[in-house]
């Protein structure tokens, strides 16, 4: 499908200038640091059951509201912090997602949790880009490896497809379409 300046995007890229920029800019792109792989981690949280085009427009106020999402500071969190999150309009607000979110902060900082090789460590080998929306999975036998292991170390909130979403995310994989213009 194409957009305005006539590059074909993958489908669900079009009709929203977020979504293009988060497409054609950020997803499927290489991402590496702890602290960058935490807000991706929190925030695909956060969408679970909601679109992501509602993230997207809140992620400022989510940036604001979570410390830039500062493994360090977040871990730091207090009851005040609970209630001025759960009082906050400009995220979502819900009390699991936001313990979940400090919560998995905690134990990124309290076991000096490397993140970054842990979540690239399920990385698959590359493989062709999908044809059709329809050959992109929902769920990879790596992104269940990756959710078991998030959840043995204490993660919260991660589950197959959320770690296969961030996987898309975070670029351990490239599900551009095959006629994408991305060349990640």
């Amino acid at each position: 499908m194409t957009i305005d300046d006539g590059r074909v995007r993958c489908p669900w890229a079009v009709g929203s200038e977020l979504y293009r920029d988060y497409h054609d800019l950020e997803w499927g792109r290489p991402l590496h640091g702890r602290d960058e792989l935490f807000e991706r981690l929190c925030l695909e949280a956060f969408q679970s059951g909601l679109s992501w085009i509602t993230i997207l427009r809140k992620r400022p106020a989510f940036r604001a509201a979570f410390a830039d999402f500062k493994v360090a500071a977040v871990a730091e969190f207090t009851d005040e912090d609970v209630t001025r999150l759960l009082a906050d309009p400009g995220i979502v607000r819900n009390r699991l997602k936001v313990a979940a979110c400090i919560t998995n902060a905690r134990v990124i900082a309290e076991q000096d949790l490397d993140l970054d090789a842990l979540l690239w460590s399920f990385a698959p080998p590359p493989r062709p880009r999908p044809r059709g929306v329809g050959d992109v999975p929902a769920v990879t036998p790596e992104s269940t490896a990756m959710a078991r292991e998030l959840k043995r170390n204490g993660i919260k909130f991660v589950g197959p497809t959320t770690a296969y979403a961030l996987m898309q995310a975070t670029g351990m994989v490239d599900d551009h379409l095959a006629t994408c213009w991305v060349n990640v």
